[in-house]
Formats: C-alpha cells, structure tokens, sequence
C-alpha cells in the first residue's frame, strides 16, 4: 500500500491540539512536510518542535485566526506562495453548545464563518498548487452530526451539514483535476471538545460528569472514546496515494455509535 508523502506539503488547520495535532504527526511521519495552523503560537511551535524531520522535511507555523476571514486569506496565501500545499486538512473548534431554536443570529453567523467560509479562503489559496500538481488533497474534519444531529448541538448540527454539502459539490468539481475532497466524521473523543459537550449535558441533565460519561460510553458499541491519533490514521490515509479513488465520502469514524447505514 503506498502511503508515502515524501516531497508533498501539508496545512493542518487547528493543529495545536487534539485531533489537528495528532494529524500533524501522522502526515510528518509519512514523509510530508507540514504547515500547522492555528491562533496559538507557542503551542503550535511545540507541536512543529516534535514532528519527525527527515532530509527534505521542512515544517512550518502559521498563526492566524479562522474567524477573521480576510486576515486569515492573507496569511495563507503568501504563505503558500512561498510553500506550495498539496494537502489541506480543514479542522477547527466547533461551535458552542444549545439548541437551534435559541441560537442568537450571531451564533450561526460565527460559524458559518469559522467552518465553511474558512474553508472556503483556504481551499482557494491551496488550489493553484494543486491543479499545477495535477494532484490534492482535500479533508474536512466534520462531525457525526451530518447524518444524524447530536442534541444540544444546534448551531453546530447545521453547519456541519452545510460543511459536508459544500464538500460533495467540491469533490465532483476537482475530481477531473486529481484532486480528492472527503469528509471525516469524528465519534466521541479524547480532545477539548468532549469536555465541552460535557459540560453542556451536565447543564442540561443536572447529572453529573461520571453519569454523562458512562450514558456517553454506552451509546458507543466500542464501549470507549477515541484516542485523536486512531482518527488521524484515517485522515493520513484519505490523503495518500493509496486513496487516489476515493472522494466524495463521508466517513464516520465512531466507534460504530451511529445507527444509519
């Protein structure tokens, strides 16, 4: 199986922790180099100072903000002019939790702006590099929710679903390129975010954390969380040459908690 990504370059979005991080390492460890994105520089400084380096490697950090569109169109496009990206892993902090019919208009605005129209700005910096290679690649980090909404998630619930659409349609756009758009549908795991989702059902319940938890594992035929590096094994995969043929999926990775097919 040809997993090898030697002489390719790869901007991870929300690489300083979880699952963004786990990713930088794999791709690192299949012989790209790695640009790691997020706000925070000296954790994503530590995240580069850990990445594998062989002959040829160069990692990078590029700090910038998702939910400020035209700086963050800057930041990327002079740093791909400088470093072609022939991988774009779209990752990012979901929105807060509540339901939809509560959210202020200024909920969905912010993630609409953070989820696709960041995705957006980055896809359009990365393509040029990508048609000239005659070869991409495209990973969304969504979330379950796309096929079956999550209580008490109800901004995020629609955007993700808006998110997953636009992905589709990419995927048919650029297939003919080389380019390959998939989604990857993280289950419950190990990460900031579980923490938040959390919390928010201990609010809504009036139970407490080890109650949440163990409702939360029980709905999971795995019986566990996952660990954010049995997801990035999934991404690393999508992004290599072995997955030249596969684009336009979705592809839960959850442990088998949802129900649909």
């Amino acid at each position: 199986m040809d997993l090898d990504l030697t002489g390719r370059h790869a901007l991870v979005g929300g690489a300083s922790e979880g699952i963004g991080r786990a990713t930088a390492l794999e791709l690192a460890g299949l012989g790209a180099s790695v640009t790691v994105l997020a706000r925070r520089r000296e954790a994503l400084q530590a995240v580069v100072d850990g990445l594998p380096v062989a002959p040829g490697q160069r990692h990078h950090v590029l700090v910038v903000d998702m939910d400020d569109s035209a700086a963050l169109q800057a930041a990327v496009t002079a740093h791909v002019a400088a470093h072609p990206a022939q991988i774009l892993v779209n990752n990012t902090g979901g929105p807060a939790g509540g339901s939809a019919h509560e959210a202020p208009l200024d909920a969905f605005e912010a993630a609409f702006r953070r989820h696709l129209l960041g995705g957006q700005v980055l896809v359009q910096a990365v393509l040029p590099a990508m048609r000239a290679a005659h070869w991409g690649r495209i990973v969304n980090v969504v979330s379950t929710s796309v096929r079956e909404p999550i209580a008490g998630l109800g901004v995020s619930n629609t955007v993700r679903g808006a998110v997953a659409s636009w992905a589709k349609t990419l995927s048919r756009e650029l297939a003919p390129a080389g380019i390959t758009v998939n989604n990857v549908l993280p289950g419950y795991t190990r990460t900031g975010r579980i923490d938040q989702v959390v919390a928010d059902r201990m609010r809504r319940s009036g139970e407490d954390e080890h109650a949440v938890l163990a409702a939360m594992r029980a709905s999971v035929p795995a019986g566990r969380f996952a660990e954010p590096a049995e997801t990035a094994g999934v991404i690393a995969f999508l992004c290599a040459p072995a997955a030249a043929y596969v684009t336009g999926v979705s592809l839960p990775v959850d442990g088998g908690r949802m129900a649909s097919i």
